[in-house]
């Protein structure tokens, strides 16, 4: 099943802000079979609206659209929706009343701006939308489907899994079966990866395919069985899954699409150890992304961010005359802070990390995305440089990856 997405906004256009929404959709629907055709980003304008929705309903049946659902006057897309399918905009009491229940959950009052929320078009069917003001519509004609939803992304995704993506499975009902398999795999690049899994694709029956995703030191391999006969395809997938795991062995690290600090996570708490940080380039990153993870404090006791030297050496017991004569960028300066962390936060684990981020500080012997970093577990010790292309949030972002790649290998050693 394919589908168009629009997104509308003036602020999306000039990039003061990002449509994560499209992507968020595509993530979820993709396991039930249904593909994104197009997505387009338009303005908060009539004209544009029209245009995208004609374009979009003469390839797909089903268009997705958020945006443009405020209370404020430069959102016109409920005027715009009523036009093009008719009706009349009406103040619907049962829309005023969820509006004035999520306005008290927030202890707010409702204004004028916010009681024209409950104008709706007569054309749709309201879904009430149970964690914002702007109703979701859902309009349908010769059986073709647009559902209009706010641009606010926490709305966006909570109703879509609440509400819309339970509806359009069962508006679309479709008799094929859609399996997906996702595993996460280490240290092998992407074109060798794919040698190594030449055969196998090649010995693949039709309903079956294999997808690469690649992300900064790692490598998502989705797996993908469609089929109307769902015994025969769950025989074939676990053949398949079988194979993979002979093939790729150790280098697989999950069997599912989690992020890294959740698989680190899980073989921490796994073998019962404790984790702490020191972190200097990275500024907190790599404590940000573990806390991220839910329960993260069965294992995870704390990080230091030793960004200044006399951080490093009052708090980590960095010796400064290895911070004078090796920098702060150096193999014994970021084995001192693992080891220091760990000491000073009573861990079992711990990891480090101290480079240049850039856009500026690099030289000719540290470039910009020079990055030290060490890991520990018990008393080993493990450290290595890398040289991190991109940006500074690339390169804070690549060590952190780095950083629990070196430690979930100590972990699996």
């Amino acid at each position: 099943m394919k589908y168009t997405t629009i997104a509308i906004g003036d602020e999306l256009l000039i990039g003061q802000v990002t449509d994560t929404n499209s992507g968020w959709i595509a993530r979820h629907l993709t396991p039930y079979g249904w593909e994104a055709e197009t997505v387009r980003l338009i303005a908060d304008d009539a004209q544009a609206i029209t245009a995208a929705i004609d374009e979009a309903f003469a390839k797909t049946d089903v268009v997705l659209m958020t945006g443009g659902l405020g209370p404020t006057k430069d959102d016109i897309t409920k005027p715009a929706l009523c036009g093009y399918f008719g009706g009349e905009l009406v103040y619907d009491e049962v829309t005023a009343a969820n509006v004035r229940q999520v306005m008290a959950k927030r202890n707010l009052q409702v204004n004028e701006y916010t009681r024209l929320q409950a104008m709706v078009p007569t054309s749709c069917r309201v879904i009430q939308n149970q964690v914002g003001t702007a109703p979701i519509m859902w309009f349908e004609r010769d059986g073709k489907v647009l559902v209009s939803m706010p641009g606010v992304p926490f709305e966006t995704e909570a109703m879509m899994e609440r509400e819309v993506i339970p509806q359009l499975i069962k508006r679309f009902h479709r008799d094929e079966v859609i399996v997906f398999r996702t595993f996460m795999v280490m240290g092998i690049i992407e074109s060798d990866l794919a040698m190594m899994l030449d055969e196998f694709e090649r010995d693949m029956p039709a309903t079956m395919h294999l997808a690469y995703l690649p992300q900064p030191g790692l490598m998502r391999l989705r797996l993908t069985g469609i089929s109307a006969n769902a015994e025969e395809l769950k025989a074939q997938m676990t053949c398949a899954e079988n194979e993979l795991r002979s093939k790729l062995g150790k280098a697989i690290i999950a069997d599912e699409d989690i992020p890294l600090a959740e698989i680190v996570g899980r073989k921490l708490r796994e073998k019962d150890l404790t984790l702490s940080t020191a972190e200097s380039c990275t500024g907190g990153n790599i404590a940000h992304v573990i806390t991220e993870i839910a329960g993260s404090s069965d294992y995870f006791k704390g990080s230091v961010v030793s960004y200044a030297n006399d951080v490093k050496t009052r708090v980590l017991g960095v010796l400064p005359n290895d911070l004078e004569a090796e920098g702060a960028v150096s193999q014994p300066v970021v084995e001192q802070m693992v080891r220091g962390v760990s000491q000073l936060l009573g861990t079992d684990c711990s990891v480090a990390t101290s480079g240049v981020a850039g856009p500026g500080g690099g030289s000719a012997e540290k470039p910009v995305g020079t990055v030290w970093m060490a890991a520990k577990c018990g008393d080993r010790v493990v450290s290595q440089v890398k040289r991190l292309p991109g940006d500074r949030h690339r390169v804070i972002d690549r060590a952190t990856t780095e950083v629990l790649l070196m430690l979930l290998r100590m972990l699996n050693d």
